[in-house]
């Protein structure tokens, strides 16, 4: 796979692992919000030239009057219902397993993996994510949208980096053992 993009995660979580509560509100993402401060991810995106989302979470991005969440990136909306791309927004409602596959074998920078649940689910059913960028918020949100659902298999990850930051915002990266 040396040549080969790497399709990273990154994404927050609480701390009990959910990354929506069940009323889908995100407001619990903006306690961690401090002026200048990014958590690395404008660093991060830079590497980055495509974006794989689900539908549920792009819909939600577009509700909060986001349009194209990625721009100047290639965004693969995962959807079942099929509606027409627009500029650099596709929306894809074949198998995501063949698409990362040939997405991995396009020229190009790393895939980031932009959510939601059922995507990661898919992605990590079919052992597709190379990395991980796990952003933990410190609240318990006490139930919701799980980022790990159950019902796969386990998989061994190494730790390449892990820091806190004022707001308690923990930010760990991993690395798949293969």
């Amino acid at each position: 796979m040396s040549n080969e993009r790497r399709l990273i995660l990154y994404i927050a979580t609480s701390v009990d692992g959910y990354i929506a509560p069940p009323d889908e509100d995100l407001g619990f993402l903006a306690t961690v919000q401090q002026e200048g401060e990014d958590y690395g991810y404008q660093a991060f995106t830079a590497t980055v030239d495509t974006v794989l989302m689900g539908r549920r979470t792009y819909d939600k991005v577009a509700a909060m009057g986001v349009p194209d969440p990625h721009p100047g990136r290639t965004l693969y909306v995962i959807t079942r219902t099929g509606r027409p791309s627009h500029g650099n927004i596709h929306f894809h409602t074949g198998d995501v397993v063949e698409l990362v596959r040939w997405l991995r074998a396009q020229p190009g920078t790393d895939i980031y993996c932009d959510g939601g649940a059922r995507l990661v689910h898919t992605l990590i059913e079919h052992d597709l994510i190379d990395r991980y960028c796990i952003s933990v918020i410190p609240v318990l949100l006490g139930g919701g949208i799980r980022l790990f659902g159950e019902g796969r298999a386990g998989q061994a990850l190494r730790l390449l980096e892990s820091r806190s930051f004022p707001k308690g915002l923990v930010q760990s990266w991993y690395e798949r053992v293969r």
